[in-house]
């Protein structure tokens, strides 16, 4: 009977240990305001979007005068998720510009925990970007 309910105890406290949970606190009035854009969503993967969702889109242009872009991430599930992600940049004429900074970049997300990805455009001809995400098996 003790065995049991030894088993039973370990079983339990194992499986407790495999979620993950984040807790966090933030400014209540926030100083900084986020330049948040509207964004176009073209989704291809429901699996990936499922567990891991695009808050927002806040940009800026940095002191040198380059577009910086930051994505608000939020895992939806209760596990880690893996993904790449690669931005890609584009001139005021709307024609990718080449980077040989753009590489599919990988990144993991804690079980229901919210987080930010950014970028910095290569150079200040940039004035758009996308950026493409692909879960990681």
């Amino acid at each position: 009977m003790k065995i049991r309910l030894l088993i039973s105890l370990v079983g339990l406290l194992a499986l407790a240990g495999c979620s993950t949970t984040v807790n966090s606190v933030e400014n209540a009035q926030p100083i900084g305001q986020r330049q948040m854009v509207s964004d176009k969503r073209v989704l291809t993967d429901s699996s990936l979007d499922r567990k891991v969702t695009i808050v927002g889109v806040n940009q800026t242009t940095t002191a040198g005068g380059l577009l910086k872009v930051q994505i608000e991430l939020e895992n939806r599930t209760r596990s880690l998720q893996r993904f790449l992600y690669h931005f890609e940049w584009f001139d005021a004429n709307g024609m990718q510009v080449e980077n040989v900074l753009s590489a599919s970049l990988p990144e993991q997300i804690e079980g229901m925990e919210s987080k930010f990805i950014s970028g910095i455009a290569p150079n200040s001809q940039c004035k758009d970007f996308r950026v493409k995400f692909i879960e990681s098996n």
